[in-house]
């Protein structure tokens, strides 16, 4: 059975863009089938391409994410997908004002499926310099292995 995960940050242009990368090359190497986007709660971005930064430090890291364009955070996405991940509890706060009534998609911060970083934000990079974004990268990753093991367990 397909699952379906969606990142959510707030713009949608750093953190959820990378983390949406690191999981599906995470969830190819693990043979899950997965559904995987990303948004973002405020609507700032929306149709922008990724930041060069972020594209630049997942370039470094093997994976392209030039084709991705920011979207904002839907009521329909809390139907559509089992798992909506925030990267930080700001974000996580605010989807739990917006689920809408019906919504089923269990929510959670990425890092708290990393042991020992539960409670954890991925930093957010945008007002940093390249090594932000490494780090955002370390994390994402950190985190998008955790979670395609749970699951891969079921």
């Amino acid at each position: 059975m397909t699952k379906s995960v969606l990142f959510v940050c707030l713009g949608n242009i750093c953190r959820s863009p990378l983390a949406e990368a690191a999981f599906k090359r995470e969830a190819e190497a693990l043979g899950l089938d997965v559904e995987i986007d990303s948004a973002g709660t405020g609507d700032w971005h929306i149709g922008h391409p990724p930041d060069p930064r972020a594209t630049s430090v997942a370039e470094r890291n093997g994976v392209d994410i030039t084709h991705l364009r920011a979207r904002q955070v839907t009521p329909d996405d809390f139907r559509r997908f089992d798992h909506i991940v925030a990267l930080d509890a700001q974000n996580l706060d605010d989807l739990e004002r917006m689920r809408p009534a019906g919504g089923t998609a269990e929510l959670s911060l990425l890092l708290d499926h990393v042991e020992g970083r539960e409670g954890e934000a991925v930093a957010d990079p945008y007002y940093g310099e390249d090594e932000h974004f490494d780090l955002t990268w370390a994390d994402v990753t950190a985190g998008a292995k955790a979670l395609a093991r749970r699951l891969a367990r079921g």
